[in-house]
């Protein structure tokens, strides 16, 4: 790798993207030197699947799969900004609004900037409601099986398939569901054999609902009142409120036929549970993980008739967009 052109950060200022783009040289987990070179090797290992891809794309060439890494993100997004419009008609204000908050949200542009996972596993997502819209929910599933090598908690979008109201229809759902984790445990059946006893390094831990929540609202409080509105703490708090308008307004409407409103409800359960270090906002994790969520905030927001409760809810479930001014710095 030293004969290929690149930047090397610093140990202080590494990050994700370069850790997923070192992994994409040595996509069968062979070489030791790889692992060597990066923190949380089994890890990343696991997420695996934006690294085969990047692979692919830069036909086995050191040189070129590392600006195929570095351009996947950006590809993602484009073919999300034309798939979201499925769901967000922008030839009107309130979805050109909803549309708009997606695409620039905090958590999608960081993706975009850091080369994160994030935004490619959306992509995968709304495929895969999309696939049980048009009536294809095994489909759906192997959609869902192969987001879940990309990230784990891509697995929720099993929730996407449609409520069975029958023994045919349980089945169906019994057969989405070994689609959707059958590819995660023969890759993690591979990954034993190499990484032993460490392959569950680094995995997230899960807390009692909602204490990751108040230390952290807790924290930020606190930053506000001695930093004031407009300060670092100001921004964190954005996106708290966001976070917790958009979970309110999907526990509040109980739209169980809507895919997205499902896949919506599973990271509103998954948000109760998650650890500290991903509610920090100051990271750019929260809204990362939480992009379904965003989606299916938005997607049914727009089936609310009435400007006058449309636009206010919007508005705070949106307020991570001040987060823009962190994730893209002027000057």
């Amino acid at each position: 790798m030293s004969s290929i052109p690149h930047y090397r950060y610093p140990a202080f200022a590494s990050y994700d993207g370069q850790f997923y783009a070192q992994r994409a040289l040595d996509p069968l987990v062979r070489d030791p030197a790889v692992d060597r070179a990066m923190d949380l090797a089994p890890y990343r290992a696991r997420r695996i699947l934006f690294c085969w891809t990047a692979y692919l794309a830069g036909l086995g060439r050191p040189a070129w799969i590392l600006e195929a890494y570095a351009l996947q993100n950006v590809v993602c997004w484009l073919l999300l900004a034309v798939l979201l419009t499925r769901w967000c008609d922008v030839s009107t204000s309130r979805g050109l609004a909803a549309w708009t908050a997606i695409m620039f949200s905090k958590g999608l542009l960081w993706s975009v900037r850091f080369a994160l996972l994030d935004g490619p596993s959306l992509l995968l997502i709304a495929l895969a409601v999309l696939a049980v819209e048009k009536g294809r929910p095994l489909l759906s599933a192997a959609i869902g099986g192969i987001a879940a090598l990309g990230r784990e908690t891509n697995v929720l979008v099993l929730l996407a398939q449609p409520i069975p109201r029958c023994r045919r229809d349980w089945a169906r759902i019994g057969a989405a569901g070994m689609l959707v984790i059958g590819p995660t445990f023969v890759w993690l059946d591979y990954l034993r054999s190499i990484y032993r006893s460490t392959l569950l390094l680094g995995t997230d831990q899960m807390l009692l609902p909602g204490t990751a929540f108040a230390h952290v609202i807790t924290r930020t409080l606190h930053g506000v009142a001695s930093d004031g509105l407009w300060s670092g703490s100001g921004l964190d708090m954005s996106v708290l409120v966001s976070v917790v308008a958009q979970a309110a307004a999907i526990a509040w409407r109980h739209e169980w036929r809507c895919p997205w409103w499902r896949v919506a409800l599973g990271y509103v359960l998954l948000a109760l549970v998650m650890d500290r270090v991903l509610w920090d906002p100051h990271t750019g994790a929260l809204m990362r993980v939480l992009l379904p969520l965003t989606v299916g905030f938005n997607v049914q927001l727009l089936r609310e008739r009435r400007a006058i409760r449309f636009w206010p809810w919007f508005l705070a479930g949106n307020l991570h967009l001040v987060g823009i001014l962190r994730v893209m710095p002027l000057g």
